[in-house]
């Protein structure tokens, strides 16, 4: 019999007969494993592997292993409606970041108590441990299987299928279509909690019909159910949106348009400190800043490849002088455009252009939210072009700059992605295979060079690059997707730019797209939740209030007030004639990060009585002391 040979993530290289299972091999390694990755493609546990290869065991502690337990968990879930709800048709029930969805159309919204009996009966079907099995079916009978099942969603699905054979999973007398892969048994869902329930179009499109969603959780013990539950608890209370109106930071209104945000003097001066302190960085790092129009004639996106690759994201514009005009939704044809203007020379670069550019894409009303998912967004974007041997240099850098300015506010727990394409599917992609084997090994180099760990993102590169994203974790545990550095040989070759060699030709430049915090709409969001609203002091947009315990406190109050604003700090004084316990307490409220108490005492002495948000009283000072604490404690960015 012949033999292969396994390559390991860790280096090893393990031989078994042609044909094992890579649930076998998982055994015999000792792995708790979920699925794999072969050849850098998830499978199912049951694949038999025939010819050398490389394997990833994924269990749930990998994200794409708990991506593929919680979609098999969404498979659990319609089964358990099926069975309770025969009527029930099935639409789409996709793994999410935290959990999975299930769409339903049973005519009607689901009720509190439906929930309880689906959650009941999904224990039911776990316990049972019944095996996930994949089985390939063909085209034909796939229509007739679907067709008699009445499941009208799932044979529109089919009809952009174009393979030959359609996937489908079955357990026990449940079968689904579905590419997957999934997790071995049901008895590996251990604890099982629905979430929530609302209505949900078809597709997104409000023009189809009104499905019923229904949001679950699931995980291998009920100890870490109960973290996350806590976590979610937390969570509402963090809630950007409802801070965001209690603070008085923005607001959305339908009357403007959704997904459309409008700043409040709070919001946007935090919101200015956050620009003011990316570009002081920038500039310190040889970036040049330019501004760039909204709109752009159809020519220019037809040549970089938006029309083709991005036009369901885009906007319809105007007519202007019988030519037709878009509303931007990126920046990098303008930046292409600057970079064009004149013939560059290979001393020019690295040529590194920054603006806080507003763009307008396309979402779906239902998945709009609050800050986090908006349609017009500013982003802190920037486009290097450099020179070929100087890719690693700007690339790491540019991981360099992500740190930094991410550290400043309180992030440090990371987690790295390389997101590039799926070699079956190249459809997706622009230009050749070989341009994209250039950027991905070149993306591939610098984070190995730097010794960082990190996971391939098979499929989820931009249609014109390759990139590393970088995710990070909030305050209560939760990964963001932040930090986006993109390689692009694409569109330097689409806008034919170049640059003269020492040689005295031409050449192509390289082009690095890259956003460190990603859109300020979606950051801010982030912050607010990060810190339950209460902005760290460099970052407040009030840093101190003076509280006059009467009214005739109020002179020696509006000349503290006075000290503290010629000093370069944001502060107010509470004028109105409440007590100075609901001053407090309002201030409090208001996520103020200092209250200066001053009544008869430290009028006679010159002094304040200092309350700290984080610390409650810190007792009298003198307000030269204060002011020596808070601006060492801004200048950290504590």
């Amino acid at each position: 019999m012949s033999r292969i040979r396994i390559h390991l993530p860790d280096g090893r290289i393990v031989e078994y007969p042609a044909g094992i299972s890579l649930a076998e091999v998982a055994a015999d390694l000792g792995l708790d494993a979920l699925a794999a990755k072969m050849d850098g493609k998830q499978v199912d546990l049951s694949t038999r592997v025939e010819r050398d290869c490389q394997v990833e065991f994924l269990d749930f502690s990998h994200p794409e292993g708990r991506s593929i337990y919680w979609h098999s968990s969404t498979h659990l879930m319609a089964q358990a409606v099926k069975e309770l709800f025969p009527e029930a048709k099935l639409a789409i029930g996709p793994p999410i970041e935290d959990g999975f969805y299930y769409d339903f159309d049973i005519g009607r919204p689901f009720e509190p108590q439906d929930l309880e009996r689906i959650e009941a009966r999904m224990r039911e079907l776990a316990q049972k441990d019944q095996v996930i099995e994949r089985v390939e079916i063909p085209r034909e009978e796939a229509y007739q299987l679907l067709a008699s099942q009445g499941e009208k969603y799932k044979l529109e699905l089919l009809a952009e299928i174009p393979d030959e054979k359609v996937s489908f999973y079955r357990q026990d007398g449940f079968i689904d279509m579905c590419r997957g892969p999934h997790i071995p048994r049901t008895g590996l869902i251990k604890a099982i909690k629905l979430l929530s329930t609302s209505g949900a179009y078809w597709r997104g499109d409000e023009r189809r019909e009104m499905l019923q969603r229904i949001y679950g959780i699931t995980f291998p013990t009920q100890e870490e159910l109960d973290l996350f539950l806590q976590r979610l608890e937390e969570a509402k209370k963090r809630d950007h949106r409802r801070l965001g109106r209690e603070l008085d930071l923005f607001s959305i209104h339908e009357e403007v348009g959704p997904g459309l945000v409008l700043w409040h003097p709070k919001g946007a001066l935090v919101r200015r400190i956050i620009e003011a302190f990316i570009s002081e960085e920038l500039e310190r790092r040889g970036y040049q800043f330019v501004y760039t129009p909204h709109v752009a004639r159809v020519r220019l996106w037809e040549i970089s490849g938006h029309m083709s690759w991005y036009r369901e994201n885009m906007y319809s514009g105007m007519e202007v002088d019988e030519q037709e005009y878009l509303v931007k939704p990126m920046n990098c044809p303008f930046h292409i455009m600057i970079y064009r203007s004149q013939t560059r020379s290979y001393r020019d670069l690295p040529m590194r252009l920054a603006e806080f550019g507003t763009v307008y894409r396309y979402e779906r009303p239902g998945v709009l939210h609050g800050l986090l998912r908006v349609r017009g967004l500013t982003q802190d974007d920037a486009h290097i072009f450099c020179r070929p041997d100087q890719i690693e240099e700007e690339v790491s850098s540019l991981i360099d700059l992500a740190f930094f300015i991410l550290g400043a506010f309180g992030f440090r727990d990371y987690h790295i992605d390389l997101s590039v394409r799926d070699p079956e599917e190249m459809e997706r992609f622009a230009g050749s295979p070989q341009i994209w084997d250039m950027a991905e090994r070149a993306l591939e180099e610098v984070l190995r060079a730097r010794g960082l760990a990190y996971q391939r993102a098979v499929g989820e590169a931009n249609f014109y690059g390759p990139k590393i994203d970088i995710h990070l974790r909030d305050a209560i545990g939760r990964m963001w997707q932040m930090t986006t550095i993109q390689l692009d040989f694409n569109l330097p070759e689409r806008f034919d730019l170049t640059y003269m060699g020492a040689d005295g030709r031409e050449h192509r430049p390289v082009m690095i797209h890259r956003a460190i915090v990603g859109s300020l709409e979606r950051f801010l969001g982030i912050l607010i939740e990060h810190y339950a609203g209460a902005f760290p002091t460099w970052l407040a947009p009030e840093q101190v209030r003076v509280l006059p315990i009467t009214d005739r406190h109020l002179d020696y109050a509006r000349q503290v007030l006075s000290r503290l604003q010629r000093e370069g700090l944001r502060a107010t004084v509470d004028e109105t004639s409440e007590r100075i316990s609901y001053k407090v307490r309002q201030a409090q409220i208001e996520r103020i990060p200092y209250m200066l108490v001053v009544g008869d005492r430290e009028q006679q002495q010159g002094q304040v009585a200092v309350r700290s948000r984080s610390e409650g009283d810190l007792g009298p000072m003198d307000l030269g002391v204060f002011l020596a604490r808070i601006k060492e404690e801004i200048e950290k960015r504590v």
